[in-house]
C-alpha cells in the first residue's frame, strides 16, 4: 500500500516580557496551540487550544493586549504535558513538521527541556517562511500575513490566532508548491507559439 503523504502545520502563541524590562530568569513559554494534520493533501485533523504556561503563570499587559488573550483563557487551558502528548500522538507516523519562521519548534524544544519532556515530533522540520523567501528571492524574511496578500489572498480568520495562523500557513504552502510545479512543468507550445501566424498571413495579403 502507497505510503500516505503527511505533514503537521503548526503554529503557536507565546508569553511575552513586559515593555520595560525582563523578569528574572523570564523565558518565552507556548499560551496557545493551532495543529493542522494533512494527508495527501486533505485536511484530517485539527486541533485548537490554550495551553497554561508553567513557570510564569501571570500575562504580561503587553502579551494580553498584543495577542487579544485573557488570563482566564490561558488559566483554564490545557496543560503543556497535554499539549506535549497531542503533538506525540499526531507524530507517530512519519510526517514534515512546518512552521512559518523558525520560533515555534525553538521556543517547543526550550519547553520540553525546561517540563523535563521529551520532544514530541520527529519528522523533517520545514521553515516555510525560508522557503518562500528562497523561492521568491527577498531580501528579507516577510511575515505570514503579508505573504499570502502578496499571492493576492486573505489570511484564514484572525492574524495572531494560532489555527488561523496554521491555517493560512498551510494555504500559503499549497501555493508555493502549485508554483514549484509550475515551475518544473514547461507549458506544451501550442500550434500558435510554432507558427507566426502574422507572417502566415502577409503572405497571403
Amino acid at each position: 500500500m502507497k505510503e500516505k503523504k503527511r505533514a503537521i502545520f503548526i503554529d503557536f502563541e507565546f508569553t511575552m516580557p513586559d515593555r520595560h524590562g525582563r523578569r528574572k530568569g523570564f523565558y518565552q513559554e507556548i499560551i496557545e496551540a493551532g495543529i493542522v494534520l494533512v494527508e495527501n493533501g486533505q485536511i484530517v485533523e485539527q486541533f485548537s487550544s490554550y495551553v497554561a504556561p508553567i513557570r510564569f503563570p501571570v500575562l504580561s499587559e503587553r502579551c494580553k493586549s498584543f495577542l487579544n488573550i485573557t488570563q482566564e483563557q490561558v488559566d483554564t487551558g490545557i496543560s503543556f504535558q497535554e499539549l506535549v502528548n497531542r503533538l506525540g500522538r499526531m507524530g507517530q507516523l512519519p510526517a514534515s513538521i512546518i512552521t512559518w519562521g523558525n520560533m515555534d519548534m525553538k521556543v517547543l524544544r526550550h519547553n520540553c527541556q525546561q517540563a523535563g519532556l521529551p520532544f514530541p515530533l520527529k519528522g523533517a522540520e520545514v521553515d516555510l517562511s525560508m522557503e518562500y523567501k528562497r523561492f521568491f528571492g527577498d531580501q528579507n524574511q516577510t511575515g505570514l500575513w503579508k505573504a499570502v496578500q502578496e499571492y493576492g489572498r486573505e489570511g484564514t480568520g484572525r492574524h495572531h490566532r494560532a489555527l488561523d495562523d496554521a491555517l493560512t500557513t498551510y494555504h500559503i504552502y499549497k501555493l508555493v508548491e502549485k508554483d514549484k510545479q509550475y515551475l518544473e512543468r514547461p507549458k506544451p507550445t501550442t500550434i500558435g507559439d510554432r507558427v507566426d501566424f502574422s507572417k502566415l498571413l502577409n503572405k497571403f495579403a
